[in-house]
């Protein structure tokens, strides 16, 4: 078997996904069953035109096959409601790209990687849960616990502001979308409004990204606690920590990657600095290759 081609390429799958293929540069990890392949998806309200590829790009250097995807709604995929986020919706997207990614040419259906990233750092726990099908697990910054976020956000903001936030997302629950800000100025009308964050989220932000999203998702947060299914996880898994995470309590993120028995590296810095463009995205990518070249290494397959 011989890789030929390294362009990434685009391709749908169920009915309204929009994924990007990133084929490996090298047979390195290649058996006579395929390579290894990352199913790779964004973190909240991101698309895969958003700081994704660079990522994708070191893994496929490594060896390993890579697909990127949009959920409904975001970016390329299509499906409406736009820019509405829901935990059940999200998880089905990234069940379809998971046996997209088992058909893809040149790849090992028995050697499937889950990669997340904020939000779905936290997907990737619940998907992995009671499943043997799955070959390892990445969790970059995860958030894992939406009351250990609620009460991080409490400190960190103002009480008028996190009501106002609120009725607007009963608001939009009850009478239909109503949009707000993904990223904000402190003080405005946004999800994710903390000094430096709007700057750091527009630094990665891709052509098909829009700073806007139900307001509803504050409601969905809540009860978002994929750290329930931590204990469950079979596969070997990743957790990379913030340790000066604001976004995604790090403490939560360290308890979860406990519970799932995980391999833990920390990063001395916030949630946006594993981005691209931080002196931290090196390490954090040398970490992963590690990790998934260890564990789904032809010499274990």
């Amino acid at each position: 078997m011989t890789v030929t081609e390294h362009e990434p390429r685009t391709l749908v799958f169920g009915a309204e996904i929009a994924g990007r293929h990133h084929p490996a540069h090298t047979d390195d990890l290649a058996t006579a069953a395929g390579r290894p392949v990352v199913v790779m998806a964004h973190g909240f309200g991101g698309t895969q035109d958003s700081g994704l590829a660079p990522f994708a790009h070191g893994l496929s250097a490594a060896g390993l096959d890579v697909l990127t995807f949009d959920y409904r709604g975001f970016g390329a995929s299509g499906g409406s409601p736009r820019q509405t986020v829901t935990m059940a919706g999200q998880l089905a997207d990234y069940r379809a790209a998971i046996s997209a990614a088992r058909d893809l040419p040149g790849v090992d259906p028995t050697r499937v990687a889950l990669w997340g990233v904020s939000l779905s750092g936290g997907h990737v726990f619940s998907l992995a849960a009671d499943r043997d099908d799955i070959a390892a697990v990445v969790a970059l910054t995860p958030l894992v616990d939406g009351w250990a976020a609620g009460a991080l956000a409490a400190r960190q903001h103002s009480p008028a502001t996190l009501l106002r936030s609120t009725a607007l997302g009963v608001r939009s629950r009850v009478g239909g979308p109503v949009m707000m800000p993904i990223v904000a100025e402190p003080g405005e009308l946004g999800a994710l409004t903390l000094p430096g964050v709007k700057e750091a989220y527009l630094a990665i932000a891709g052509p098909t990204w829009r700073n806007e999203v139900d307001a509803a998702v504050g409601l969905e947060l809540g009860n978002h606690r994929p750290i329930k299914d931590a204990g469950r996880v079979r596969a070997p898994m990743l957790v990379q920590i913030a340790d000066f995470d604001r976004s995604a309590p790090p403490y939560a993120a360290l308890k979860a990657a406990g519970k799932a028995r995980a391999e833990v590296r920390h990063y001395p810095g916030d949630h946006f600095d594993v981005w691209p463009g931080s002196p931290l995205f090196a390490r954090v990518v040398e970490h992963q290759v590690a990790f998934l070249r260890r564990v789904l290494g032809a010499a274990s397959a």
